[in-house]
């Protein structure tokens, strides 16, 4: 069985997924934002999951996070699940980082570029992302005025590209990205469409499942089927750039490679 580490799992999409993979026999490692939500997730915690603790939109903490899930050991796959919608400032992280950006974008690049490559990585996306803006002129939100929606599709847009980047720098790590859809969760609210079970199939199975769809790689998915993700999401050059762009705003560089175990 897998070990599967999944961000942001004390709620919503995030515990709907551990739920299924632990139910499926494999081992979990949930992540709770601070030492006071754990208490939320103890009920997992009692059927053998492991806990990591970390506020993501501090670049300080999430290093913290990815030290954590680095001693506990290999993981088969990540899923980077964790995310915020509605902010209705742009607000400032402890690194002076636009919220959204730090959280969405900033914090799954960090984990990705600090933790041992796993087999497999997901990353929660949307289909909000053919919104996002294609520039990276202004990607922290310094110069323009503020707009929650519009930050969340870049961001959105942002982590597709990156999957897809990652697909290319490390072939021998399946790298995908997964619209969920309008879930039913705390984000989502209740009069979304989509209950949890099905918003939260697509990324345990591309986390787990031998089946051979479930082994590709550089694919966004929703509901099961590949689809098409907006232009510059597929675009090297927009992928490169953006990478750029994250390795400055960080202070740190994706590898060119996996890294051996």
């Amino acid at each position: 069985m897998a070990r599967i580490f999944i961000t942001g799992s004390t709620d919503g999409l995030g515990r709907a997924a551990a739920r299924s993979l632990m139910a499926a026999g494999h081992r979990v490692v949930l992540h709770a934002r601070t030492t006071s939500r754990v208490s939320a997730i103890e009920d997992l915690i009692s059927q053998c999951a492991d806990v990591v603790t970390g506020d993501l939109s501090s670049a300080s903490e999430t290093r913290s996070v990815a030290d954590q899930v680095n001693a506990l050991g290999h993981m088969n796959a990540i899923i980077h699940n964790a995310g915020v919608y509605t902010v209705l400032q742009r607000g400032a992280t402890p690194e002076g980082h636009a919220m959204t950006l730090a959280v969405n974008t900033l914090a799954p690049y960090i984990l990705t570029s600090l933790i041992q490559p796993p087999d497999r990585l997901v990353f929660l996306s949307s289909g909000l992302h053919r919104s996002g803006e294609g520039s990276l002129e202004d990607v922290d939100w310094k110069k323009r005025k503020w707009d929650s929606g519009k930050a969340y599709a870049e961001s959105k847009l942002q982590v597709v590209a990156l999957a897809s980047a990652l697909a290319k720098r490390w072939p021998d790590v399946l790298c995908n990205s997964v619209d969920p859809g309008w879930v039913r969760t705390r984000m989502g609210g209740a009069n979304a469409s989509v209950d949890l079970e099905t918003g939260s199939g697509t990324q345990s199975w591309l986390a787990a499942s031998d089946e051979p769809a479930a082994k590709s790689s550089g694919g966004y998915w929703h509901h099961m089927q590949q689809q098409r993700p907006a232009i510059e999401a597929s675009n090297p050059t927009f992928q490169e750039r953006l990478l750029e762009r994250l390795a400055g705003l960080t202070g740190i560089a994706l590898p060119a490679s996996r890294r051996a175990p």
